[in-house]
């Protein structure tokens, strides 16, 4: 009676090796697939940051973190002489169109964090399209050049 339940549960265990060591010898072609789909999502981070940031391409060279692109008049600002320009709109209240109310303090400070964060994302953005050529490359390469299995000795 014990041979027999050895021997049941052996054969329950057969199946399961046999799982490990197709996953154990597909883990070269998993990891590519995994590092192709990393390229391709940036690939298509690129495409679409060249798609929406199209206006703001052209001054890549001046997008260094200490500017910004600023849409509504196709022109890059500094950064510096932005903050300057929202203290005195605060100080002298003048009218803010976008909350229907002169200026304030607050608004400034607003402002200010938000054109922080667009100039880090505008010199991302240039970054990442830049980078679209080799990203696509690489992509070839890999898609070209398919692991091979690892023999055994």
């Amino acid at each position: 009676m014990k041979r027999f339940a050895c021997g049941a549960m052996a054969r329950g265990l057969m199946p399961a090796c046999l799982i490990l060591a197709c996953l154990t010898a597909s883990a070269p072609v998993r990891a590519q697939n995994q590092a192709a789909d990393d390229l391709k999502g940036k690939i298509f981070d690129a495409r679409m940051a060249k798609q929406t940031f199209a206006g703001g391409l052209k001054f890549c060279n001046e997008l260094d973190g200490k500017h910004f692109y600023f849409q509504a008049r196709d022109r890059v600002l500094d950064l510096e002489e932005y903050h300057r320009s929202l203290e005195n709109l605060a100080k002298q209240q003048v009218f803010n169109p976008e909350k229907h109310r002169p200026w304030t303090e607050q608004d400034a400070t607003e402002r200010w964090d938000q054109v922080q964060k667009q100039a880090a994302s505008d010199q991302a953005n240039c970054q990442l399209v830049a980078s679209l050529p080799a990203l696509e490359k690489q992509l070839d390469e890999l898609e070209k050049n398919p692991p091979t299995a690892e023999k055994k000795n």
